[in-house]
């Protein structure tokens, strides 16, 4: 599914409305350069899992706990250079527990075309500036049975 979102506000809307449709366990790995919006996003969605306050990258802590009616894990791997040293964080116990795991700069998972960690069933979302403040947001069901969300509200 491809959206377009035409300014930041968009962009929360769209990460509320998908956190709509998450369980779980639920995995989202996050795609995109510098300033795509990936963080704008994952607030989006830690407010549709209602978490009200804001949300920082965790680019120095790498990973925050947000509570939620899901816990909310959020990983930032942008300052890590190896798979070892994703490993090194241990992070299988967000992957697996019960709650939303929020991965930006998740191509620092990969080992090939599928993400290490025995990630299988998750939601790819791919950020990308299309503007100043225009995006295009893709987001895949990956071994998922159900669609990304039913209802976004700028399709």
């Amino acid at each position: 599914m491809r959206i377009h979102s035409h300014n930041k506000d968009e962009t929360l809307a769209l990460g509320e409305a998908f956190a709509r449709g998450l369980k779980p366990g639920d995995i989202v790995l996050l795609f995109g350069d510098l300033g795509s919006g990936k963080t704008t996003f994952t607030q989006g969605i830690a407010r549709g899992l209602g978490f009200a306050d804001y949300i920082r990258s965790p680019t120095f802590t790498l990973v925050n706990e947000y509570p939620g009616r899901l816990p909310i894990y959020h990983i930032d791997l942008y300052r890590l250079d190896t798979l070892e040293d994703v490993r090194a964080l241990d992070i299988e116990e967000y992957l697996y527990g019960p709650g939303v795991t929020l991965v930006e700069w998740a191509e620092k998972l990969f080992c090939g075309k599928e993400p290490g960690f025995g990630i299988k069933s998750r939601f790819e979302v791919r950020l990308s500036a299309s503007g100043e403040n225009q995006r295009i947001i893709d987001i895949l069901p990956i071994h998922m049975d159900r669609p990304a969300c039913p209802d976004f509200p700028l399709q």
